[in-house]
């Protein structure tokens, strides 16, 4: 078995950003050389987050009220006493979870319909990173 590691870094100019990595996660995946196997994606930041889904702009101003809703800026979090300001960002986090795994088959990500890999950034303005590690044959 093979495997491939490459770290991204990210410094967004907004504190909160999606971006989209589809063609970075495609282009580590031709330097692999590897056939068959998982793609693995991975923010390294607790205040950021790895997802699925369609790269539409309204499905994305969407998600981004719906993570606002859910989670709003600005809020007395109990985790601000610690003398941080973004209780928000650890918990749109969560709802888009910090990693995810894909299918590799015929040297191809096994997305289907519409599926593109996404960064969301939720306390940006500095360095972060994320991990891609493929693994298999």
């Amino acid at each position: 078995m093979k495997s491939h590691t490459k770290y991204l870094v990210f410094h967004t100019r907004k504190r909160r950003e999606y971006i989209n990595i589809t063609n970075e996660i495609e282009r580590e995946l031709e330097i692999s050389g590897i056939q068959e196997g998982l793609a693995f994606i991975s923010a390294m930041h607790i205040t950021a987050g790895v997802y699925i889904n369609d790269a539409e702009n309204g499905f994305i101003s969407d998600l981004d009220e719906m993570l606002e809703s859910i989670a709003p800026f600005g809020k007395n979090y109990n985790h601000h006493r610690t003398g941080e300001d973004n209780g928000d960002a650890h918990l749109k986090s969560i709802l888009t979870h910090n990693q995810v795994i894909l299918p590799v088959t015929k040297r191809r990500l096994d997305l289907g319909p519409w599926q593109q890999i996404y960064y969301a950034e939720f306390d940006g303005r500095r360095s972060k990173r994320l991990i891609i590690k493929i693994i298999g044959e």
